[in-house]
């Protein structure tokens, strides 16, 4: 028997004394044959026992959880104190049509320049933006049918490559044409929807959109749940007149950072063929980076949103626990998962996050969100406000990447940043990290072994991929006590991030602790056990998920191989507008951009 050790309460811990740990994963790397029996050991009933255990030894899991005493009692979803409004901001009605306040975030938005705004081949490259497919749909430049051409053509292309990248695991090109030609149909009449009427956008696949069949990116799901309406989200994008173009690829279940999917191909970095896009939001992520679709949904339990945008080149945000109504996924049990965009620039971020805020019916009474939000980026003298936002930065954390090139573009950003609007940057500390990451690993674990408990005892369990399996073992192996501890500590943790918000209005960090690694090809058949490239990928998004945080990242250069780089921002709960107002101004400080290697140019073809 391990000696127990006893934590000291929360209120008692001296912040002086805290050392950063960097806790690398114990975990080998495996793929091929060697995945293949490796998954037949651990399914054994006490061997697998025994190399889980042991496992769990490595990383100090079962020290954490089970030979220490937590004095706190447990946090089961987030709870959070009551948060000041935020400066410059205009309200939006929760309850009310998600046209009207996609309407209210067009006015937040800076002026519209249609000459300025249109890339040209001598100027810096930039994604087309929603409000160039509006300004030309109206002005008779394109129509949504016209458009929808090019990008049936382009996903068929993105799809047809050898070997196989498909973007979109569910596609029906005939259902994008019949959209396409309702939206274009409200053009000629003169009755647009919203702003976001003609614009496409693609799905994650475990988020339902009916008729499309939600999968998770597994192979039989379909078989025991039948999807018969689209999940609240994509109901509001669609009254708003989005074109949904089909269910967007994804690693198995959302167990993964990769994009890894043996069973319909792995999603690529358009920015590099031969690396991954980061997941779980694979599809989403390389559908809107290459140019194709204008936005996409995702989900996010562990970075899904975040880690891809990053790894892609885009923006991707994270919102409070809540805030986001994820009735009709396949997360909607859980309680570290939300539905967020992915877009190519802020402002797009900002019309999509508009269109599907408003929390549910049980969540407006257990969590008492605030009136969401969004910034007033419409006037320069709200501008002023940026110089009063205060930045917490723990820098031995910061500057824990697997290469120096992602820290040093972060920083750069963050000087820049400070000295365009005289902000302030001060040190903060954020105890028991490694804490933090086994508190989220059982807890979104043991939800997900959970949620599919009936499905497996059917024996579907044996369909899922390899690697996929490998976390289910694991996850099986967590106890109820082990839950209870990771709740425990996720009340500590909580304790720790209000006590710093109480000094600074953000934490910033890099996104992920390494740029897009390279996809093996050993990997592409049966797929891998990567623990230690997921254990970089999640360095700095954990505290989003467990604690319910909102969060986004944001492009701010690139590495010495070319690819793409993201800085993070975590806000207060509920704080949607102040991260939004600051991923803006970030965007604004003209970071280096470079066309992907792979991106289809869909309106210029008009």
């Amino acid at each position: 028997m391990g000696k127990k050790r006893a934590m000291l309460p929360v209120t008692e811990v001296d912040l002086t004394t805290v050392q950063y740990d960097p806790a690398d994963i114990e975990a080998p790397y495996i793929s091929g044959l060697l995945l293949k029996l490796f998954v037949k050991l651990v399914e054994m009933p006490l061997l697998g026992s025994l190399i889980m255990s042991q496992l769990k030894k490595q990383n100090k899991i079962d020290q954490m959880l089970r030979d220490t005493v937590i004095p706190e009692p447990p946090m089961f979803r987030p709870e959070f104190p009551p948060q000041e409004q935020e400066p410059g901001v205009v309200f939006l009605k929760e309850d009310g049509k998600a046209e009207d306040r996609v309407d209210s975030a067009v006015k937040c938005l800076p002026h519209y320049d249609s000459d300025s705004n249109h890339s040209s081949e001598s100027s810096p490259f930039r994604y087309w933006k929603i409000r160039d497919y509006a300004y030309s749909y109206r002005h008779g430049l394109a129509t949504p049918s016209s458009v929808a051409e090019h990008v049936i053509s382009a996903i068929e292309e993105f799809s047809n490559k050898k070997p196989p990248t498909p973007l979109l695991i569910s596609f029906d090109p005939e259902d994008v044409r019949k959209q396409a030609a309702a939206s274009t149909q409200r053009f000629e009449e003169g009755k647009p929807l919203s702003i976001l009427d003609g614009i496409f956008v693609a799905i994650k696949d475990d988020i339902d959109c009916y008729p499309h069949p939600s999968n998770g990116a597994t192979t039989w799901l379909h078989e025991v749940r039948e999807v018969k309406k689209d999940a609240v989200s994509v109901s509001r994008l669609r009254s708003c007149g989005a074109i949904l173009v089909g269910k967007a690829n994804m690693h198995e279940l959302g167990m993964g950072t990769t994009g890894n999917n043996p069973n319909y191909g792995t999603a690529r970095n358009p920015h590099d063929l031969e690396r991954y896009t980061g997941g779980s939001s694979s599809g989403p992520a390389a559908i809107v980076a290459s140019g194709i679709c204008s936005a996409a949904l995702g989900t996010d339990g562990g970075g899904s949103v975040r880690i891809p945008s990053s790894l892609c080149g885009i923006v991707g945000l994270k919102t409070t626990y809540g805030r986001t109504d994820i009735r009709g996924s396949l997360c909607d049990g859980g309680t570290v998962e939300i539905i967020g965009p992915l877009a190519s620039s802020v402002e797009d971020i900002i019309l999509v996050y508009a269109a599907i805020l408003g929390s549910s019916p049980s969540d407006k009474i257990s969590l008492r969100p605030s009136v969401p939000c969004l910034p007033d980026l419409s006037s320069h003298e709200n501008s002023n406000i940026l110089g009063s936002l205060r930045f917490g930065k723990y820098t031995e954390w910061f500057n824990d990447v697997f290469s120096p090139d992602i820290s040093n573009k972060c920083e750069d950003a963050l000087n820049t940043f400070s000295e365009t609007h005289g902000c302030k940057v001060s040190e903060i500390v954020i105890p028991e990290l490694d804490e933090m990451r086994t508190a989220h690993v059982v807890s979104i674990g043991s939800e997900a072994a959970t949620s599919l408990s009936p499905d497996l005892q059917d024996g579907k369990g044996g369909r899922l991929t390899l690697d996929s399996r490998i976390n289910l073992a694991l996850f099986n192996s967590f106890s109820a006590s082990d839950y209870v501890a990771a709740q425990r500590l996720r009340r500590r943790l909580m304790h720790y991030h209000m006590e710093i918000f109480k000094n600074v209005d953000v934490i910033v960090t890099p996104t992920t602790g390494m740029t897009a690694p390279v996809i093996p090809k050993s990997a592409l058949k049966l797929g891998e056990s990567d623990i230690k490239v997921t254990g970089n990928l999640m360095r700095f998004i954990i505290a989003a998920n467990l604690l319910g945080l909102p969060a986004i990242t944001v492009p701010v250069g690139y590495d010495k191989q070319g690819l793409p780089i993201g800085l993070q921002i975590i806000g207060r709960p509920w704080g949607e507008a102040t991260i939004l107002r600051l991923a803006a101004a970030f965007e604004g400080l003209r970071v280096e951009t470079k066309q992907p290697a792979l991106y289809f140019d869909i309106l210029k073809r008009n």
